[in-house]
């Protein structure tokens, strides 16, 4: 009996000496993903995960004056591609496709945009954030860019855009797809050709001081199980 409760505490002292903890800065669509897929891999690797959130642009400003993360889960491909002299070879990779909504908690969101009837519509800013680029081109799309330039507002990333729609600072507003499929209201789904494929890339940062962890995160990420899971929350998947 000593012997097995001996041997326990050696196996909970190498686990803890082998954990690690991983800084990840993730793109704010991602954010109701990212809490629960973490605790899972929390559970399974012993590592424990640091979230920070925000826009992509805001994220990728902050990695070049030296923030110290270890793995930027971005909104698109262009700032990770952007960090090529900072990330660890062979890491990129799309660990999703977003998909863009228009979302209105009180009523039929695609026919307050086409009517005009309406004071504010949200977007995130689109050089920041990818969503709000691509809700850019949505708008011109349907030919309304022009015409709803007095009501816009602009968040600084989706997850604020989403909180200005929530909390009625404006009627209706572009989103992601994962933040409103559990939500009351009407969306109505973006087709893909009205705006370029939100392709959502991450890599290793070579400043990571766990690289380890790291490594394992985004193999975790990039794993069957996983890529299901994202599907469900409201992404595509690279085919």
């Amino acid at each position: 009996m000593k012997n097995k409760f001996f041997y326990l505490i050696l196996i909970l002292s190498i686990n803890s000496v082998s954990a690690d903890v991983l800084h990840v800065a993730v793109a704010a669509n991602f954010i109701k993903p990212i809490k629960i897929l973490k605790r899972q891999f929390e559970a399974e690797s012993g590592h424990r995960v640091m979230l920070s959130v925000g826009a992509t642009g805001q994220l990728y400003a902050q990695i070049k004056h030296g923030a110290p993360y270890d793995v930027f889960l971005a909104a698109d491909t262009k700032r990770p591609k952007m960090l090529i002299r900072e990330a660890v070879a062979d890491s990129f990779f799309i660990y999703a496709i977003g998909k863009l909504v228009l979302w209105n908690p009180r009523g039929d969101s695609l026919k307050l945009l086409t009517t005009g009837k309406f004071r504010h519509l949200a977007i995130a800013k689109p050089k920041l954030a990818p969503y709000g680029k691509a809700a850019k081109q949505a708008l011109i799309k349907l030919g309304l860019w022009r015409k709803v330039q007095g009501k816009l507002v602009q968040a600084h990333n989706i997850g604020q855009n989403f909180q200005f729609i929530a909390t009625g600072s404006a009627e209706l507003g572009f989103v992601a797809l994962s933040q409103v499929v559990q939500q009351t209201g009407s969306y109505w789904q973006v087709p893909d050709d009205f705006y370029r494929p939100i392709k959502q890339a991450g890599v290793i940062l070579k400043n990571a001081k766990n690289n380890k962890a790291a490594q394992a995160f985004m193999s975790f990420l990039a794993s069957p199980a996983i890529s299901k899971k994202i599907v469900d929350f409201g992404y595509m998947l690279r085919k």
